[in-house]
């Protein structure tokens, strides 16, 4: 009895890892430039949590009955929203606690120090430019800034 053997011949083998290898080199650089695109949509997530955050704590100092451009940490009993104390600046969260309403925080998010009235939110260390900063209020019923102009592909790569 003889025992056929059946397999591939390496021109076959050469010839598949080829095509592979063709195959990677397209889709590779595709691959590459959705990781600034999942950062772009992270930090726009983390635009929308900031003005969620924003507004709850805002509805919250109206419904205590406080001024609607209330500026400070009110007096007792504190509002405190999602285990934040709320620091207010024209009705609306200060920048030293806007990150903590929202949520974002390290690992997932680099909060860079509150300065002159902004808090900057970072994907990670690694990006920077890939940033959105929330502005406070500076006007009496008008609502925090978001500047956003920093998610772009070429910073958030």
């Amino acid at each position: 009895m003889k025992i056929s053997q059946r397999g591939f011949t390496l021109i076959e083998l050469v010839i598949v890892i080829t095509i592979i290898g063709i195959l990677a080199a397209i889709a590779l650089p595709r691959f590459a430039s959705l990781q600034s695109d999942a950062r772009i949509a992270k930090m726009n997530g983390a635009v929308g949590a900031m003005k969620s955050a924003a507004s709850m704590a805002h509805a919250q100092l109206l419904a205590k009955g406080y001024a609607a451009d209330f500026t400070g940490n009110p007096a007792a009993p504190n509002i405190v929203v999602e285990g934040v104390d709320v620091v207010y600046t024209l009705g609306y969260p200060d920048d030293s606690v806007i990150a903590a309403l929202a949520g974002l925080a390290a690992p997932d998010y680099n909060v860079v120090a509150s300065t002159a009235a902004q808090e900057i939110i970072e994907p990670d260390t690694n990006h920077p430019l890939c940033e959105v900063i929330y502005v406070n209020a500076t006007v009496a019923s008008v609502t925090p800034t978001y500047n956003v102009v920093g998610l772009t592909e070429a910073n958030c790569d």
